[in-house]
């Protein structure tokens, strides 16, 4: 039986970029561009319409622009979406609300040797769509999106200490902005200093962290080399940095280095994981999101071999289930949405 191929629409007010997205999706075997819009009003018609499993957006059009879309389209019709920016820095604020507002993932159009980056952009939203077709978005139904949120009190930093018994490491990638946000928003300022992996290319892991301190009751910045990890702090791996956890004395920091991609990835969820096994040990707690890919996989591998191996090469992430179960590990759900993944190292 043929597998069923992923059904796509893409909204963009440029021809030529509908065009390009257009034949670069249909290379894949596996994806159908059922149609394209050059503008939001049209695109809510062949929504209805067409009933795609994935839509890609432009954010910055005429007559409505892609924030104002997702804030309309999400709580009446939820659809995966995938976001095609810019990477101006008015580009990667707007990156961030789409993501708050709905939109799964996005991938940056490219601004530099656009013959190879076109190669590169394709390929990273052919692997982005089809992770998107496998989202559960259904939370977002009836859901009304704030326009504003009131800025974290002033004092919500006075908190951070000296000294941290604890650290809480993250990796994220598609879906994790939304599930990281809601998971910090939510954390007093004596929660243990916290380190993050996030997949996000260079520039906009500081957009990120940016909105991320504005809403938090936490100090949330984009992580410099060397910057210590304290109780009341998040601390965010910049794009195209590796993050590792070191410790000197009784403090434990950050380092940042350029090495080569790990899974594909730099920053690597695995390199920051096996820092924080190494060098924290116990006093580590690890939260790995869905969306992955094999990045963070590594920490599971002693456990694999033993189980299963025929459901490793079908279920790769009841496998991962399994193996954690096996270690104690505790599974949470993250708003019927995120799966989310708690483990003492």
């Amino acid at each position: 039986m043929l597998k069923r191929k992923i059904r796509v629409l893409i909204i963009d007010d440029s021809a030529l970029v509908r065009d390009i997205l257009s034949k670069g999706l249909s290379a894949d075997p596996g994806i159908e561009v059922v149609g394209t819009a050059p503008d939001v009003y049209i695109g809510r018609d062949l929504i209805v319409k067409l009933k795609p499993d994935v839509l890609t957006l432009d954010i910055e059009m005429p007559k409505m622009d892609g924030i104002e879309f997702l804030k309309r389209l999400m709580p009446q019709f939820p659809l995966p979406i995938v976001v095609v920016s810019s990477l101006t820095q008015r580009g990667k604020a707007i990156t961030i609300q789409a993501l708050e507002s709905g939109a799964v993932d996005f991938v940056p159009k490219p601004a530099t040797d656009v013959a190879r980056g076109l190669n590169d952009m394709m390929m990273e939203l052919r692997t982005k769509v089809k992770i998107a077709s496998t989202a559960n978005v259904a939370h977002w139904k009836n859901k009304r999106i704030e326009d504003s949120i009131a800025k974290k009190d002033a004092a919500g930093t006075s908190a951070l200490s000296e000294s941290t018994d604890k650290v809480i490491a993250i990796g994220a990638s598609t879906g994790g902005t939304e599930a990281i946000r809601k998971v910090i928003e939510r954390l007093p300022p004596s929660t243990p200093g916290i380190v993050i992996v996030q997949h996000m290319p260079k520039g906009f892991t500081k957009t990120f962290a940016d909105r991320l301190n504005e809403l938090s009751m936490m100090q949330v910045k984009e992580a410099e080399d060397g910057d210590r990890i304290i109780t009341g702090r998040v601390l965010i791996a910049p794009g195209d940095f590796h993050m590792k956890v070191v410790r000197f004395g009784g403090q434990y920091k950050v380092a940042l280095n350029q090495d080569e991609k790990v899974n594909g990835h730099r920053p690597s969820a695995d390199v920051l994981m096996f820092s924080v096994a190494q060098h924290v040990g116990a006093n580590a707690f690890g939260v790995i999101l869905t969306g992955m890919g094999n990045d963070g996989a590594q920490v599971l591998k002693p456990c694999v071999k033993p189980v299963l191996p025929q459901l490793a090469k079908t279920k790769p992430l009841v496998l991962s289930m399994v193996c954690l179960k096996w270690l104690g590990i505790l599974v949470l759900s993250n708003n019927k949405c995120t799966l989310m993944i708690f483990l003492m190292v």
